[in-house]
């Protein structure tokens, strides 16, 4: 896998196995767009995976309005090359794209605003954050479809006994509980490393768990709002002490640790809590260690309070297409009936509403902290630049694998800007 494949869909969605599917379309796979604003079809073009969130709304937007959905899946690399090179011809052979976040800058002037669509009693139901990050240069340019984030996941069944509830009120003063701290956190870490176990895992292969703690310190993530650099300003630099000291309380060889190595190892009963992405909650397998034992929580609160960073993705409709008025149908059938993708394998969606119609229900138990993290004040998405995933790929993770494995953060962090800064030049 490339490294944006794992940074960013990854990020998203937590470890789907990425291949490619090519849907038989009604002009061939990835055939000219259907011309004609009459026609009853449309292309649809999705990265690998991301079908299944959308397969439900499909069927759904057929029978409500007679519109036939074809897809056309590649895998994410393959997709993001297949949109540079269709929206630099002028010339696109898909009707809707769901795009990543981080691309919205980068195809901003070969989608068509969708302003009206994001009504006042829309954005009331979509995350602050995905709101913002809609708008491009003043107009909205994608609906977003689904969305993730990190919450806490927790082993219940040692968080509850009665011997683990005694001895940690005796040595640190207050109730084992879910943390909502980082001190918290640090604490109970601390507390369950001890016999085999680790009180949690430290990911030095990933950034998007450190940024959500740089959120939680009361700082824009890496740029300010004007695209500055601030990488190296005191909230990064608490954010990165705090990350790197929780490695004493995790496995060795924090570097190398992705999501996927995070996610084993709780599900196999590793470690007693995991900063992970909530839709793994609902994955843990019948036959693990773990099944049934784990407890949610929402993200940590720092001096800026709860904060996370969102994994979005989001439908936008290309100028090229000759068929905007059903490819603007299919979007609008796709935030009418967004809580369908729930049932999906993923189990995402994107409105609020989606995720509250089954928060209370027996094995949604991630859905209220992942609401909770998802609005929280400090909540943001990943910066708004076409370099960002270059960012990602040579200077974040390579600083963040530096820094658990024992460099200086304050010398890191003066190193990230320069190369930042000349990455933005």
């Amino acid at each position: 896998m490339s490294s944006r494949i794992k940074i960013s869909r990854l990020a998203a969605v937590g470890g789907l196995s990425i291949a490619v599917l090519l849907a038989s379309t009604a002009c061939g796979a990835g055939g000219p767009a259907t011309s004609g604003s009459a026609a009853s079809s449309i292309n649809v073009l999705v990265e690998a995976g991301g079908h299944a969130e959308l397969a439900g709304v499909a069927e759904q937007c057929k029978k409500d309005t007679g519109l036939d959905v074809n897809f056309v899946e590649l895998p994410y690399d393959g997709l993001f090359n297949r949109l540079s090179s269709e929206f630099s011809s002028g010339t696109v052979s898909f009707d809707v794209a769901a795009l990543d976040s981080v691309w919205l800058p980068s195809f901003k002037d070969a989608v068509q605003p969708i302003d009206e669509m994001f009504t006042d009693e829309a954005k009331k139901d979509i995350f602050p954050a995905l709101v913002k990050e809609a708008e491009v240069d003043g107009h909205f340019i994608g609906m977003p479809a689904w969305t993730n984030a990190e919450i806490i996941l927790y082993r219940k069944d040692l968080f509850e006994d009665t011997k683990n509830k005694s001895d940690f009120q005796a040595k640190y003063g207050y109730a084992l509980a879910a943390p909502t701290t980082w001190k918290q956190y640090q604490d109970i870490s601390e507390f369950f490393t001890k016999d085999g176990m680790y009180g949690t895992d430290v990911k030095g292969a990933v950034e998007t768990e450190w940024l959500a703690h740089v959120l939680q310190a009361g700082s824009a993530a890496v740029l300010d709002e004007n695209n500055n650099v601030i990488i190296d300003n005191a909230a990064h630099k608490e954010a990165l002490d705090f990350y790197v000291s929780m490695t004493k309380s995790a496995p060795p060889g924090a570097a190398q640790v992705d999501w996927a190595a995070a996610q084993n190892l709780f599900n196999q009963g590793k470690t007693a809590m995991t900063r992970f992405w909530a839709h793994a909650y609902r994955q843990i397998p019948k036959d693990a260690p773990v099944a049934g034992k784990v407890g949610t929580a929402a993200m940590i609160s720092g001096s800026a309070g709860v904060a996370g960073v969102p994994g979005p993705w989001y439908l936008s409709v290309p100028k090229a297409t000759k068929n905007t008025d059903n490819a603007k149908k299919f979007v609008k059938c796709a935030y009418e009936h967004n809580s369908m993708g729930i049932e999906s394998s993923l189990g995402l969606a994107s409105r609020i509403s989606a995720f509250e119609k089954y928060q209370d229900q027996a094995g949604y138990e991630s859905f209220k902290p992942l609401i909770q993290t998802l609005n929280g004040n400090a909540t943001a998405t990943r910066p708004a630049t076409e370099k960002w995933q270059q960012i990602v790929d040579t200077v974040l993770v390579p600083m963040l694998q530096k820094a658990v494995a024992g460099g200086d953060s304050a010398t890191l962090l003066a190193d990230a800007k320069k190369q930042i800064q000349a990455l933005l030049k």
